[in-house]
């Protein structure tokens, strides 16, 4: 495997190939806690769950399919009998093997041993302070438990990130949580929004709104730029969204000339669950996007089957409501596919975006979700929400959003997703646009001569790189060396 993060992040040969490089595997259901936004209501063992050698073989064919990156999950993937044994198979394997964990009964000798077999990163879920997240997770003394985790990963080398799941009791206090992360030196820190799976979906009362995202996105982005100064990287999960004026800031590190491409599950991202289950994503409900289990057949099998590969062959002729219209459609293909089906029971239109939200915002609009029903009380399973359309000071006529019918069409049907458009960062505001007509679809800017100034910029600095290396060579000259190619 190839050296760096750089080296594992999903190249254009790996989009072109729809190659599994990152695989995220629950290892089993069994918790230690019970938190009350747990998407796959974890807590006992599933039926039938993989055993060490089903397991090994797993690992093997990942290999082989070219994943470079497996996290692992649970429940708490430590609860599993062959857990160590997995993770010195990943690595021999030449990937890199990660854990995800809440980490209540992640004890030290289990910390050492973990690292001992290989163990390349740690992710801590602290979901806000001690009392938010001890009542999020449902046992007194969890958030202690997390931070002294992290401190005891710090001590042995072992990187670490924490990762945050934004609710509303949660979102007033992300400032103190920097400073939390500050202290305790990690160095990553990822944040995404609650989704309305398992628990989170058995009411209202732990979900944001869509509007929260016109005061949680451009948090995030001030929180970013002062972590970055005290050397903490922000990093918004997936299911922040999207294209908005901070768009670059957060999720490419102010790099201009990259946007978000849509949902990687299928196409680059695989989910497994405990009990062999091949999804394209880990998150997805089984019903409408499970592939079989690896004990029906060989993955790269399932890798190809409708239900994975269904995400990876949709255009916008797949999308529907606010997402269908946009001008980002092509690109964006509305975004998470975790939320829009999770709050929508289908794909194809994200209300939780920071374009769509200020896109309404400026027509004097918002939209609401609204707790329908209840789900059944099974691991990944969905209520109903309905999605309202109103006035953004909430008077007045609302509208009701409502789903179009929908199958998933099989492969056969449709051709394969165009590449993404190329996009044209705004220097006035911050917004990507297709530039169709030379201006920035958001301000009207006029990106042809900021294009211009951009190539002028670049000339600048390549003269400026040239002029460095000459004073380099003089500098060396000077010392007594000679210049690359005189023969010395």
């Amino acid at each position: 495997m190839r050296d760096g993060a750089a080296a594992r992040l999903p190249s254009a040969d790996d989009w072109d190939a729809a190659r599994p490089v990152y695989v995220v595997w629950e290892l089993t259901l069994a918790c230690d806690q019970r938190c009350g936004h747990c998407g796959s209501r974890a807590g006992r063992p599933r039926e039938r769950e993989l055993d060490r050698e089903e397991c090994l073989c797993v690992v093997a064919q990942l290999a082989a399919l070219g994943t470079r990156e497996i996290t692992l999950i649970g429940g708490e993937a430590y609860l599993h009998r062959a857990w160590l044994d997995v993770i010195r198979s990943i690595v021999e394997h030449g990937m890199l093997c990660t854990l995800q964990t809440g980490g209540r009964r992640l004890s030290e000798e289990r910390l050492d041993a973990a690292i001992d077999a290989g163990l390349g990163a740690l992710g801590v879920s602290i979901d806000g302070p001690e009392a938010i997240h001890d009542a999020l997770r449902g046992v007194q003394g969890s958030a202690a438990i997390a931070w002294w985790l992290l401190e005891r990963a710090r001590a042995r080398g072992l990187p670490t990130t924490v990762n945050t799941t934004v609710t509303p009791a949660a979102m007033p206090h992300l400032d103190s949580m920097l400073e939390s992360i500050v202290a305790a030196e990690v160095r990553t820190w990822q944040i995404g929004i609650n989704v309305a799976m398992g628990r989170a979906a058995d009411g209202l009362g732990g979900l944001l709104q869509p509007y929260d995202l016109l005061e949680l996105v451009p948090t995030l982005a001030r929180l970013a730029e002062a972590g970055r100064e005290r050397g903490v990287t922000l990093m918004p999960g997936n299911t922040v969204g999207y294209f908005g004026p901070h768009e670059t800031l957060l999720r490419h590190a102010g790099d201009g000339k990259r946007h978000w491409t849509g949902c990687s599950a299928g196409r680059n991202g695989m989910g497994i669950e405990s009990d062999g289950t091949i999804k394209a994503c880990p998150s997805l409900p089984r019903e409408d996007y499970a592939a079989g289990s690896v004990r029906d057949g060989p993955i790269a099998g399932m890798w190809s089957h409708d239900a994975t590969r269904y995400l990876r062959t949709r255009t916008v002729e797949d999308l529907w409501g606010f997402c269908r219209s946009c001008v980002h459609a092509a690109d964006c293909l509305a975004g998470c596919s975790w939320v829009s089906h999770s709050f929508m029971g289908r794909p194809g239109n994200n209300p939780y975006c920071h374009h769509r939200a200020l896109e309404l915002r400026a027509r004097g609009l918002r939209e609401r979700v609204e707790h329908v029903a209840a789900p059944p009380g099974r691991p990944f399973d969905l209520g109903r929400f309905a999605l309202w359309l109103e006035p953004i000071d909430g008077q007045g006529e609302a509208v009701l959003q409502v789903p179009p019918a929908w199958e998933r069409p099989s492969t056969a049907e449709r051709a394969e997703r165009a590449l993404p458009r190329r996009l044209v960062p705004c220097p006035a505001c911050g917004r990507h646009s297709p530039g169709e007509d030379g201006r920035c679809g958001a301000c009207g800017y006029d990106l042809a001569e900021a294009d211009a100034e951009r190539s002028a910029r670049l000339r600048r600095a390549r003269r400026a790189l040239v002029r460095l290396r000459v004073l380099m060579d003089d500098a060396r000259l000077d010392a007594g060396a000679s210049r690359p190619g005189d023969g010395a």
